[in-house]
């Protein structure tokens, strides 16, 4: 189960850093901007949608691990 937790944390994490840059960057560089912080709230939704797709990943895969990939394959 920490495996589990430890991936899913980490797959989100992922998500919403990438989410975050990609809209930062895609508007200009500039963190005293409310564009900014708009962008770092609308990351989050990527970043939720991660960890229910994780979730998804235990019943369709490896219980062990957020992969959607079939059971036994993820090692």
């Amino acid at each position: 189960m920490k495996k589990l937790v430890i991936d899913v944390v980490e797959r989100a994490a992922a998500t919403y850093a990438v989410a975050f840059l990609g809209l930062v960057l895609a508007d200009g560089f500039d963190l005293t901007s409310l564009g900014d912080i708009k962008a770092a709230g609308v990351a989050a939704l990527p970043a939720a949608l991660s960890v229910i797709k994780g979730f998804f990943g235990t019943l369709i895969g490896d219980k062990r691990s957020a992969a959607w990939l079939p059971k036994g394959k993820s090692e």
